[in-house]
């Protein structure tokens, strides 16, 4: 795109985040000259719009580090790459821009879901990858643009290989995820703004009826699951239901204490390892799941 023309802006889940810089690495003789203009002339034939990602492109960033981007560089899955666009949707709030915030708002609530829907298994993704989207600045929506991109992309290196999951999937693995994703999505999406449970019972009830009736569903899919092992983990989540259900009818702060603490270690992600690994899915925590349940 030409210098002036719209861009588009890039940010990460509940965060803000630069694009990633492609370095240039020196070369010497005449043999590495040549391959640099190589790979110069195949970087400048991969160039593409931001605005004409589509869902399973891998790509690169391109130009300097920078929250806005006018174009990236395409490339094959299976070569290193720093992102991949996983989602996308349409902002569809009247005529006038929401502004930064807003923008941002509605890509923080809506790329997960359609994330997911993409790359399944959160847990089978790359280590130090993370959530990330490209979205209408200003100036891009002044012309049209209501379009945002969610990626996952590396927030340091690269990585290989397609993150869709979801295509290979069977019935029953496909059912579990749905409902495993729900009730994490529903317990840190209804998370309150307040520290401590006195200063807003009522947004911590909120949160705790939310992830209840995401177990349940939860629950409730697992019922024509086979196995030794999911069906423990189905009695176990059934027993942290009960205990978030007396979390959201908590009469006061300390009775929801009470049952939070046993609703909280209740959904550890640890407890489903021995499941996932019957079901043939990833079984390893995430880091920064792993770290919020130790603490």
């Amino acid at each position: 795109m030409t210098a002036g023309a719209p861009y588009r802006s890039f940010r990460g889940i509940f965060v803000v985040a630069a694009l990633l810089p492609i370095g240039a690495v020196g070369c010497s003789g005449l043999s590495d000259a040549v391959d640099s203009a190589k790979d110069g002339a195949k970087t400048v034939a991969r160039q593409r719009s931001v605005f004409s990602l589509d869902i399973g492109d891998c790509y690169n960033p391109t130009g300097k580090a920078t929250e806005t981007a006018y174009a990236v560089e395409i490339v094959p899955c299976d070569e290193a790459h720093e992102g991949q666009v996983v989602g996308e949707f349409a902002i569809d709030k009247g005529k006038e821009y929401p502004g930064e915030d807003g923008v941002s708002t509605i890509a923080d609530n809506r790329c997960p879901a359609e994330a997911q829907k993409y790359a399944a298994d959160t847990w089978a993704l790359p280590k130090g990858v993370a959530l990330f989207y490209y979205t209408p600045t200003k100036e891009s929506w002044a012309t049209g643009d209501r379009a945002v991109s969610c990626t996952y992309t590396a927030e340091k290196g690269t990585f290989s290989g397609s993150l869709n999951t979801a295509k290979t999937l069977k019935p029953e693995q496909h059912t579990y995820l749905k409902g495993s994703n729900a009730v994490y999505e529903a317990l840190w999406a209804n998370q309150p703004e307040k520290d401590t449970v006195e200063d807003d019972l009522a947004g911590y009830k909120a949160q705790a009826k939310a992830v209840t009736a995401a177990l349940d569903t939860h629950i409730k899919g697992m019922d024509g699951i086979e196995g030794t092992e999911t069906g423990k983990l189905r009695t176990a989540l059934t027993k942290a239901a009960g205990n978030w259900k007396k979390a959201a009818n908590a009469a006061d702060a300390d009775a929801f204490y009470i049952a939070y603490d046993s609703a909280f270690t209740g959904i550890d992600p640890n407890k489903s390892v021995a499941a996932r690994k019957e079901l043939g899915l990833a079984t390893t925590v995430p880091a920064d799941e792993a770290e919020v349940w130790a603490s």
